[in-house]
């Protein structure tokens, strides 16, 4: 029988072994942010250069969106995101497809890239099959897309973190609900429905692959959080909100 450490002993291993696998390094923080904001903002400026590209040269680029059940309308499945009706239009979408990609990719990193075409793709094939003839256009569906993400995903998951994001999602773009519905004429309904769903299917699909609850095993006459196990989860939405309020 080999000899067992003392409870004090048994308690700082575990807080040990914790922090060991799952270390906050600040400095990585900060770089992971920054990278998560790459991609993201490539796509932006692809954007915004195509839509600048169509202005100077007087040009008009609604062909290239999706026109349901037509061949004609084919192509937008893969370009419609990119295009928008005028300047408003696009910077409608810039800070929430910011925001909400950079969501993805930071609290996702594993599973983004998959996230981000599977959601594009989706989507847009969802409104050629279901929605009205008529071009659509924007990025907006792709908004719905990672907002549904991310709510569903921290829901589903039922971790601490995640769930924080759900509720920042909530607060901040729950008014995005009632563009699912056929109020106002002009706007793809039809793509802000088609998004979300996608993203749900994606929050289900993915449910046990990239974040995870963590597992923490603590002595059973103990079922109290360390404190240096606490101070070590928050760390990185310290950072967070640090980065969020000082930009």
């Amino acid at each position: 029988m080999s000899p067992q450490a003392p409870k004090g002993d048994f308690k700082k291993t575990q807080i040990k072994n914790l922090q060991e696998t799952s270390p906050y390094n600040k400095e990585f923080e900060q770089l992971k942010l920054k990278h998560s904001l790459l991609f993201p903002m490539a796509f932006l400026f692809l954007m915004w250069t195509v839509k600048i590209f169509e202005w100077g040269l007087d040009l008009d680029f609604h062909f290239l969106g999706v026109f349901p059940l037509h061949a004609k309308g084919l192509i937008g499945i893969l370009t419609s995101p990119l295009i928008h009706k005028d300047f408003s239009h696009l910077m409608a979408n810039t800070a929430p497809f910011a925001v909400l990609s950079w969501g993805i990719f930071y609290f996702y990193r594993p599973l983004s890239y998959r996230i981000f075409i599977l959601c594009y793709l989706t989507s847009n094939i969802l409104v050629w099959f279901g929605a009205r003839e008529a071009y659509h256009i924007g990025a907006s569906g792709l908004v719905y897309a990672f907002a549904s993400f991310l709510f569903f995903s921290g829901i589903i998951r039922y971790y601490y973190r995640l769930i924080a994001i759900s509720f920042v999602v909530v607060f901040l773009y729950g008014g995005l609900f009632w563009g699912v519905f056929p109020i106002l004429n002009d706007v793809s309904w039809e793509g802000h429905l088609f998004g979300g769903f996608s993203g749900l299917i994606y929050a289900l699909v993915f449910r046990k692959d990239g974040p995870q609850k963590p597992v923490i095993i603590l002595p059973e006459d103990d079922d109290s959080i360390p404190e240096e196990v606490w101070n070590s989860e928050q760390g990185m939405f310290k950072t967070l909100c640090h980065w969020l309020f000082t930009c």
